[in-house]
């Protein structure tokens, strides 16, 4: 059997809870999400959230008994009780950035585009079936930013210290089923920055809930990354299992590879036993012959369904998509992919989209990755942390070769652990091909850094040795110790200068830009104008320590011992306007705006990475006022020749240069401006901009012909202005107005990075003739979506989209806002009636016992009474307009006291519900239960008690 430690590889999204990837529809990916799997349910946790912005402080705890319970589990306080009110908090649905809400501010923070963050608390609760009973319930947290705290019922249950990484959370221990409703409170600190673009705010990425059978597949428990070694493919397999019964379990463990006609490719079956609360790793191998390979033009996927069975009982099953390739970086020809080279055409990435931020619906990531594709991008570098699990699931399907980064540089344990996350969850994407560690960190170049990173690359290697590591070095790694010298593959940053001499020196080393370029741009315009915030797209613009985009690619493609390159940044994001500040709001390094819209680097790229003939001119040719005046045209290309026109008179034929491109000074008169470009001296491409009129309507143009009705789905619609010819006008600033039936407006942007004004509502000017509106379906809709714009001056435009019938998602059952009561306790029994107003002293911890509603009757000891008391607040809701008292159920005969004043009773000794009517008032309240018991009789609160609003 292969070596684990030679052969380990990759695990993913898939091979956790089969949830992820099976989303919206997208044009051609559209699949179906299994919400239930034999074995396990997968059940969405976005809905049914309520939410406070700012923080909300703890309560000073004073005296003996608060004291004393508060240091007992289930005892938060504040907003992270069970009972706190949140009955009058906004409700929302995740993903939620709340940050993304904000105008930019000019005192807050530049780096985070002027939008302030701070602190959001997030409640909920939860209902779990009684057939829920016994199962292992885990509450899985794909992204909150930055930090935060998670209690459940009442006791802290996690600490999340990244705003990238997923945390896994069992509940089992700590659940209640049936009416016992479950608290689930997380604090939300985006104070706290992990890096220096725009973060988001709030819980930002999807929340789960994975109930599985006692005996079952860990999350990202499935490692199934086939390998090539001898001439021979295999598949070497860990599945780890875990066991929450009482005893010791022998189960069978069968893993079958699936082609993608759903045909058997292989098989592998081990039996296992598991100690109780245990974790075992069963181990084996699946051979294949001659499977057909992944790459970048053929995405051949493969699924393992991984079952664990027992006398015959299925268990749990997982289906881990995985792909057959091979990868290697030499040191002198670069990155080779299943034996071919590949020279990386990459792109560096944040998450953030405008209008939405970091909350990115999969609707929309679709659409980006789209976009990337469409520029020549076949390398994607997830700067400076990890992406959302579906990235990783459409770089798969797109055909993307991905760096996946880590987000700390911190070899505690903590940030180790977040480092193996990363691994553990992403390492059987076929994808991925380096696992970065780090980025431009001030101590790459020492020793410390060097034994910082041999720590980091030592975690990676346990978890997988078939892909190499790397680091984002911008600079030590000529330095005698440094942290390159602890990874496989060295990164450099900005340093194209370094290639040469670095190579020279250690020229058994391979290298890799793992970040340049950093130039800008303004899309859409042509004079550089520093007093306004605005830079042409004529690609002489960049950064001081960067470069032009020509320059930085002409010194990786001339050097075959580069591997590739990842161009700063693909996108625009917000943040880190560099270098201007106020009231620039977002960067100008994009090859696209924030909108994904193409600035002029779009069609160089493009020129540069893509083999079928490209040709564009820039500018624009609306240039009134300037007749006469000679305008720089610039020809973005891959010809051999190229040859611009002015109303059909040439203006000069040009050898091609495709790395620096060509240009001319064409004295502006109106009319059409064309180019011609040339191969082997025959005509293969033309290209032509005319001068347009005044804009007179309005167009609008969906990225997509149809939306999935299942309330998740999303879409950015293009908006721009015409003029009467119908030709786009590239000089339009006009302020839109949108209207929308049969969805929602959930974001807006124009690509401006100095506009200030809300990404969110229904208004946003157009910038440089275009505009986006982000469009999202309601549950349970079909027919259409329709949207419209309008602008002073112009004819109005009405787009439908047509919205296809769609399962949504399964989402976990949760409730409105009810107060429990809790803080029970109950008296000794005693002989004769108990006082209603008795309480505990405050320093009886014994005397008086500790009750919790709904866990059942108990027969009395002998005959007597007992009395059951609890003080709390009535939520708001009640305290203004009253409501009701319910006892869910009652045991037994007993009478209700508010206040001392008896309210109600029951007399019967059957199991009963009981309500009550409850006063309006604005004051704490002590509630009182006395109940006469007989010996032998069960009696009590057997069911939870709750105070409801009217």
């Amino acid at each position: 059997m292969p070596n684990r430690r030679n052969f380990l590889k990759s695990a993913g999204a898939l091979a956790t809870t089969s949830i992820f990837g099976q989303s919206a529809a997208y044009a051609s990916t559209a699949r179906a999400r299994a919400a239930t799997v034999p074995g396990r349910t997968v059940v969405s946790l976005n809905k049914g959230w309520r939410f406070h912005e700012g923080d909300i402080a703890f309560p000073v705890i004073r005296g003996h008994g608060w004291t004393y319970a508060n240091a007992k589990a289930g005892s938060a306080s504040g907003a992270a009780a069970p009972g706190f009110d949140d009955s009058e908090w906004t409700n929302v649905v995740l993903p939620h950035d709340f940050a993304s809400a904000q105008l930019p501010e000019q005192d807050a923070n530049v780096s985070q585009g002027y939008r302030k963050r701070g602190i959001g608390w997030y409640r909920t609760l939860i209902r779990l079936d009684e057939a829920d009973h016994g199962k292992h319930i885990e509450l899985q947290l794909d992204g909150i930013s930055t930090l935060a705290t998670v209690w459940f019922n009442g006791t802290q249950v996690a600490h999340v210290w990244s705003g990238y990484n997923s945390v896994y959370i069992d509940l089992t221990p700590f659940a209640t089923y049936g009416d016992a409703l479950n608290s689930l409170v997380i604090r939300a600190d985006a104070d706290t920055m992990q890096g220096w673009w725009y973060e988001g705010a709030g819980i930002y990425r999807n929340t789960w809930l994975v109930k599985r059978e006692q005996v079952h597949i860990v999350t990202d428990g499935v490692f199934a990354h086939p390998v090539f070694a001898d001439g021979q493919w295999t598949i070497p397999l860990e599945v780890t299992l875990y066991n929450i019964r009482k005893g010791s379990q022998r189960v069978q463990v069968e893993s079958v590879l699936i082609d993608a006609d759903g045909k058997s490719v292989a098989a592998f079956t081990s039996p296992a036993d598991v100690g109780v609360l245990a974790h075992q790793v069963v181990t084996g191998t699946l051979r294949v012959a001659t499977p057909k390979l992944w790459s970048l033009e053929e995405r051949n996927l493969y699924s393992v369904r991984t079952r664990v069975l027992q006398d015959g009982k299925l268990l749990d099953e997982v289906t881990t998509r995985c792909g057959f390739r091979t990868q290697r970086f030499d040191p002198e020809h670069g990155f080779f992919l299943n034996d071919r080279h590949v020279k990386l055409q990459g792109v560096c990435i944040h998450q953030d989209h405008a209008g939405v931020g970091v909350a990115v619906p999969y609707g929309l990531l679709d659409y980006r990755m789209r976009r990337l594709k469409e520029l020549g991008v076949n390398a994607i570098r997830c700067s400076h942390n990890a992406q959302d699990k579906r990235f990783y699931e459409l770089c798969d399907e797109l055909g993307f070769l991905v760096m996946d980064e880590n987000r700390v540089f911190n070899p505690s344990p903590e940030h180790v652990d977040e480092l193996t996350w990363l691994v553990r969850c992403h390492r059987n994407h076929p994808s991925i091909i380096l696992w970065s560690v780090f980025n431009e960190e001030p101590i790459q170049g020492t020793e410390q850094g060097y034994e910082m990173v041999r720590r980091m690359v030592a975690a990676v290697r346990a978890l997988d040795t078939s892909r190499p590591t790397t680091a984002a070095m911008n600079t030590g790694q000529f330095e005698p110790a440094n942290a390159g010298q602890a990874v496989d593959v060295v990164g450099f940053n900005y340093q194209y200068q370094a290639y040469d001499a670095f190579h020279q020196a250690f020229p058994t080393v391979p290298i890799t830009s793992s970040e340049d370029t950093s130039a800008y741009q303004t899309r859409g315009e042509y004079v550089t104008v520093p007093e306004k915030h605005i830079f042409a797209g004529y690609d002489d613009d960049a950064s001081s320590w960067g470069s032009t985009h020509r320059v930085g690619w002409k010194a990786i493609a001339e050097r075959p011992f580069v591997a590739g390159a990842f161009v700063w940044t693909g996108f625009d994001y917000h943040g880190e306007p560099s270098p201007y500040e106020w009231p620039s709001n977002s960067s100008f390094f994009g090859i696209m705006d924030l909108c994904g819209f193409a600035k002029d680097a779009f069609w160089l790229h493009q020129a540069q990475w893509r083999k079928e003939p490209v040709l564009r001119l820039a500018p624009h040719w609306n240039w009134a006022g300037k007749e006469g005046q000679a305008i720089t045209v610039m020809a973005f290309h891959n010809m051999d020749e190229v040859e611009v026109f002015l109303n059909g008179r040439s203006q000069g034929r040009q050898k091609g240069d495709i790395y620096e491109m060509n240009r001319w000074q064409v004295p502006y008169a109106p009319g059409t401006l064309a180019a011609v470009g040339y191969r082997g001296g025959k005509v293969v491409k033309r290209f032509e901009v005319e001068t347009t009129g005044a804009p007179v309507t309005l167009k609008l143009t969906p990225d997509r012909a149809f939306l999935r009705g299942d309330g998740l789905d999303a879409q950015p619609i293009q908006v721009e202005a015409l003029d009467a010819k119908g030709r786009h006008v590239p000089l339009a600033q006009h302020q839109l107005v949108f209207t929308i039936e049969g969805g929602d407006i959930i974001g807006l942007g124009n690509g401006n990075p100095n506009d200030i004004s809300s990404e969110k509502g229904n208004t946003r000017a157009l910038f440089n003739g275009l505009a986006q509106v982000i469009v999202q379906t309601r549950e349970r809709t079909s027919g259409r979506l329709r949207l419209g714009a309008s602008a002073p001056g112009l004819k109005s435009a009405v787009l439908d989209v047509e919205v296809r019938a769609a399962q949504p998602w399964a989402y976990q059952a949760t409730s409105e806002p009810v107060q429990g009561l809790d803080g029970w306790r109950s008296s000794p029994l005693s002989a004769a009636p108990i006082d209603p107003n008795v309480r505990p002293a405050g320093t009886d911890m014994n005397s008086w016992g500790w009750v919790t509603p709904g866990a059942g009757a108990k027969p009395a000891e002998r005959t007597g009474y007992v009395l059951y008391a609890t003080d709390a607040w009535a939520f708001a809701r009640v305290r203004k307009h009253g409501g009701t008292l319910e006892f869910v159920e009652v045991t037994g005969p007993c009478q209700v006291f508010i206040d001392g004043k008896k309210a109600g009773e029951k007399t019967t000794a059957a199991p009963a519900p009981l309500r009550i009517p409850f006063p309006a008032g604005d004051k704490r309240f002590h509630l009182s239960v006395l109940c006469p018991v007989t010996a032998g009789q069960p009696h009590g609160l057997s069911g939870v008690v709750r105070l409801l609003s009217a």
